[in-house]
């Protein structure tokens, strides 16, 4: 094996334990800042519940129904009271968003909870979440589990989308290089046995 054939070989091997640990890390991070964006969100959803629960409280006081008490603001003459009845159908459904966000990611497995994470993400708790997102080693089976499948994915996209498309690319090129070489080579000899054709046909000429 030439210098240069094991030169990338290894270049090779460092770029494979690289993106290995790339994968490892960043894909076993996935639970973590899942865990954290479920306490974020269970908070919301605590302080939506307490502002819900004052609303009955006051409806209860009414002898009404929250539903009716609700229409009953959203009918007052007063513009500015009647606004409070948005505030309120607002809070009613911030509470069953949350709730079934909070539900679903809770309640998936360990494969099926990215997906149910992305499918109920709320953009606002999630980017507070990033902000003071804390890093941390996976000890958990579930931690493991992204770290491995993090490795996959990574080493997948990259000899699928970079290496073996540069790799095919790279042989063909030395392929078309080789054949043009061999035309090359084959017109130089069918040159050269023309020439010796005519040389013999001129020797010939002369000697008759």
């Amino acid at each position: 094996m030439s210098f240069g054939r094991r030169a990338l070989s290894s270049g090779e091997a460092v770029v494979d334990r690289v993106l290995c640990v790339v994968g490892a890390v960043l894909f076993s991070q996935a639970p973590e800042f899942m865990q954290q964006y479920l306490q974020r969100l269970g908070g919301h959803l605590d302080e939506a519940r307490r502002m819900l629960a004052q609303y009955e409280g006051i409806a209860m006081q009414a002898n009404l129904s929250l539903d009716d008490f609700i229409a009953r603001t959203g009918a007052n003459a007063d513009t500015v009271v009647a606004r409070h009845a948005e505030v309120m159908r607002g809070v009613v459904d911030r509470v069953q968003d949350l709730s079934a966000a909070q539900a679903a990611i809770q309640d998936a497995s360990m494969f099926t909870r990215p997906f149910a994470f992305l499918r109920h993400i709320d953009w606002e708790v999630a980017s507070n979440t990033w902000a003071i997102f804390k890093p941390a080693v996976p000890t958990t089976g579930e931690g493991l589990a992204y770290a491995v499948a993090g490795i996959g994915v990574i080493l997948g996209f990259y000899y699928g989308c970079i290496h073996f498309p540069i790799t095919r690319c790279w042989r063909r090129r030395k392929e078309r290089k080789a054949a043009q070489l061999a035309a090359a080579q084959q017109a130089r000899a069918d040159g050269d046995e023309a020439q010796e054709a005519r040389d013999d046909t001129g020797r010939l000429d002369g000697i008759l």
